[in-house]
């Protein structure tokens, strides 16, 4: 297969790292999120003048099966699939609206679903593909104060884990990283007193870059098939 990746929540933060270091490393890319498109064009832009790669930007909501399924005719099948479109909630469970629960499982765990269902079958027929999912060591653990997202999470852990075996008679893999605390926008919520006590927990002493995740998802999509139905945390020991 050539090697074309899709990247979901490619916009900003882990995304934005795992498009510059596919596009390093020769990928052409489709790229989608769901609000700031003007910032996805210009990262497809610049990714396309740097390394000389194809490199297209779409607006989808990938919680929408309707939605999931319209850029899906527009674009070529990947190779790789990667699904980072992720939200965070932070509250007491009772607190929690029904449309917050389900914008959180849908956005998280629901999309992935639908993205892995349509790519699916081109890499039936060339019996060939990789599937990397962004997960959180929350979905192992558990985090208070974060049920629906934790819980969204540890669906993802066991998809990917059933999906691997689903999928592994026909040359395809599926694995997830679990991140730990990453420098992004979704923690930046944390102050600078909150962020200190998380570190001090974390045995490499310091916050993860979204590039470091990027790295490791790099080196999935080009590894063995054979390693596949993997939860493989990206979190300084911390877990």
């Amino acid at each position: 297969m050539e090697k074309r990746a899709l990247i979901t929540g490619a916009s900003r933060g882990i995304g934005r790292a795992i498009a510059i270091e596919f596009a390093r490393a020769g990928y052409d890319l489709t790229l989608c999120c769901i609000r700031n498109i003007e910032g996805l064009e210009n990262l497809a832009k610049d990714l396309t003048d740097t390394y000389k790669v194809k490199c297209v930007a779409y607006q989808a909501d990938v919680s929408d099966p309707a939605a999931v399924r319209k850029l899906f005719d527009k674009i070529d099948p990947p190779s790789v699939l990667i699904n980072n479109a992720g939200i965070s909630y932070v509250g007491l469970v009772t607190d929690m609206s029904d449309e917050d629960w389900m914008k959180t499982i849908n956005t998280n765990l629901s999309s992935v679903f639908y993205m892995c269902r349509a790519a699916i079958p081109h890499m039936l027929a060339e019996f060939s593909g990789k599937i990397i999912n962004v997960s959180s060591v929350w979905g192992e653990s558990g985090a208070s104060m974060e049920v629906a997202y934790s819980a969204s999470k540890g669906g993802l852990d066991a998809f990917t884990k059933a999906l691997a075996k689903e999928l592994a008679p026909s040359g395809i893999s599926v694995n997830a990283v679990a991140c730990g605390l990453i420098d992004t926008d979704m923690n930046s919520r944390l102050s600078d007193e909150e962020l200190a006590e998380v570190v001090a927990d974390i045995p490499a002493d310091r916050i993860g870059k979204p590039a470091e995740v990027a790295s490791v998802i790099l080196s999935l999509a080009e590894s063995t098939n054979y390693l596949t139905g993997q939860i493989i945390k990206v979190d300084g020991g911390w877990v």
